[in-house]
């Protein structure tokens, strides 16, 4: 049995989507930048997309802008905003996703910004007492929070946050990639002045995502060499994998309450079945706390054991993909700087289940048995 259990990574694109690209991989092949009919009709394709995006998001098409994925969209944000903003100050926490980190880190090697760390609680959530205390001491600062944690599924309350950024003056950047398109943004309740989007997280293409940045924040472009997206981002637009996300988007949106009831239920059913089965299970950060964590990831804590330096190469070879931390660490012999920050243990078997639309029950139980039996051959199950 072949099961994805990393859906936090990526996901498989749905065939609607494929559908919806095919056009503009074969016959519509103008550039969107050309004024005759080949490139009109594909500029027409990108800035339907663009207003598709931005009425599921309930803001403006001039409001979204088109990257190459989240991690581009972050950089711009960050590096855009302290430059063009002079921002001298921002706030971030040790969890987030190295997009963000390592963009501030070497802003701050190269004096460029202040930097200070959010307190975390046990479980890896914000202080926002502490948050509270930074700002004060620091008003008209840069945030940058996720809204959700990709290894550990802890959720942030955005509204909370954009209250308290606008109460001192502050801007607040959200990585949002891993709550896209499973939960609904209003951009125009939500005080964000920027998030972003990738595609592939919602079962669209790689290699494309998008920027929200909020009217009246001003800031100068990351990439220089073209006029695309309105002077914000130069170079030739990837307009199927543009026209991809927007129908991802939308797709996700029409199906989001069918999708998370069912994924929903394969978590609940995969909690149970591990504390059912494997003595001393135990789940990291908020993960296991239906109400307050991502509902399609599940970061797992198994016994000590000599296994567990080999498990996801095991469960590998079981044809069960999963991740030891954030998909930008595998194949490395790093450590996870998430499960670092909340101090796990690095002699338990640490796991990330992530899990989309198309897993099953079936799967869920192939790979609790799998664990199951790699843990009773190793002795520390009886």
């Amino acid at each position: 049995m072949k099961v994805f259990f990393d859906n936090a990574a990526t996901t498989r694109l749905d065939p609607e989507v494929l559908d919806a690209m095919m056009p503009f991989l074969t016959e519509q092949f103008g550039n969107p930048s050309s004024i005759h009919a080949h490139g009109r009709a594909v500029r027409s394709a990108i800035e339907r997309a663009r207003k598709t995006v931005a009425g599921l998001l309930n803001a403006a098409p001039a409001e979204i802008f088109f990257t190459s994925g989240g991690t581009e969209a972050d950089n711009t944000a960050i590096r855009s905003s302290i430059e063009t903003l002079g921002l001298t100050h921002a706030i971030t926490s040790p969890v987030e996703h190295h997009a963000v980190l390592h963009t501030l880190e070497h802003l701050h090697k190269q004096e460029k910004v202040a930097l200070s760390m959010v307190r975390l609680d046990e479980k890896g959530s914000v202080d926002l007492a502490h948050l509270q205390e930074l700002l004060s001491s620091n008003p008209r600062s840069l945030v940058s929070l996720m809204q959700g944690n990709n290894e550990i599924g802890n959720l942030l309350d955005l509204q909370v946050v954009g209250e308290l950024c606008a109460e001192y003056d502050a801007i607040l950047h959200s990585d949002t990639v891993q709550t896209m398109g499973h939960y609904t943004h209003d951009l125009q309740e939500m005080k964000a002045h920027f998030i972003v989007g990738a595609a592939h997280k919602f079962h669209g293409p790689k290699g494309v995502g998008f920027l929200y940045v909020r009217p009246g924040t001003k800031i100068e472009p990351f990439m220089f060499g073209g006029a695309q997206e309105r002077n914000m981002r130069g170079g030739t637009e990837n307009v199927y994998g543009i026209v991809g996300l927007a129908k991802a988007l939308e797709i996700a949106y029409r199906d989001m309450d069918n999708h998370r009831r069912h994924i929903e239920e394969l978590k609940k059913y995969m909690i149970a079945q591990l504390r059912a089965n494997i003595e001393g299970v135990s789940f990291n950060g908020s993960s296991a706390d239906l109400e307050n964590s991502l509902y399609t990831v599940l970061n797992v804590s198994l016994p000590s054991s000599e296994l567990n330096d080999m498990l996801l190469f095991n469960l590998d070879i079981s044809g069960i993909s999963a991740s030891g931390g954030s998909a930008c660490s595998s194949g490395s012999n790093v450590g996870s700087h998430v499960l670092g920050a909340l101090n796990v243990s690095p002699g338990r078997g640490n796991v990330r289940f992530s899990f989309g639309k198309y897993n099953t029950k079936a799967e869920v139980d192939y790979a609790v048995s799998t664990l199951v039996g790699l843990y009773e051959k190793e002795g520390v199950l009886k």
